[in-house]
């Protein structure tokens, strides 16, 4: 797996856990190991600007996907053999919003930044929550991924 982690915002974090859930999240979820994604962590400030563009929303918010392709949750993209490694997107994280939520609801950051991140990688992989029914598949995704960790969620 090609996880390139950015850290373009000024609050100090550990990105290594960051970049290994990803990696465990695109192994359980049977990518192949050409498989890459950007995580970019930026401050609030570039997130409201991101959201207001990209999703009409003000604000600042905790996480926002940019798939490459339209894929369809559950469904292993084919890849050419020896071709191009399968690229992903880029998943955009506010880790001063990630902070918030931590302490809001009683939980530790890194689990937080898990459940984010996972969220963000199953956005990426055509995971959506823009319905009941999808949203509590995803849901479901991110609880089963989660739990693999020792995470549960509440």
């Amino acid at each position: 797996m090609n996880i390139f982690l950015a850290d373009e915002q000024g609050d100090p974090v550990e990105t290594g856990p960051i970049v290994a859930i990803a990696e465990r999240v695109l192994l359980a979820e049977g990518l192949p190991a050409s498989s890459e994604l950007a995580i970019v962590l930026v401050g609030e400030e570039e997130m409201a600007q991101y959201n207001q563009r990209f999703m009409e929303r003000s604000g600042s918010t905790d996480v926002l996907a940019f798939p490459v392709d339209q894929l369809v949750p559950g469904e292993i993209p084919t890849t050419i053999a020896n071709g191009q490694p399968l690229s992903l997107g880029d998943i955009f994280v506010c880790p001063k919003v990630v902070v918030g939520q931590a302490a809001e609801l009683g939980v530790d950051f890194g689990d937080e930044m898990a459940l984010i991140v996972t969220h963000g990688i199953l956005h990426l992989l055509g995971y959506d929550h823009s319905d009941p029914a999808d949203a509590a598949i995803m849901s479901a995704r991110e609880r089963e991924l989660l739990a693999k960790e020792g995470i549960e969620l509440p």
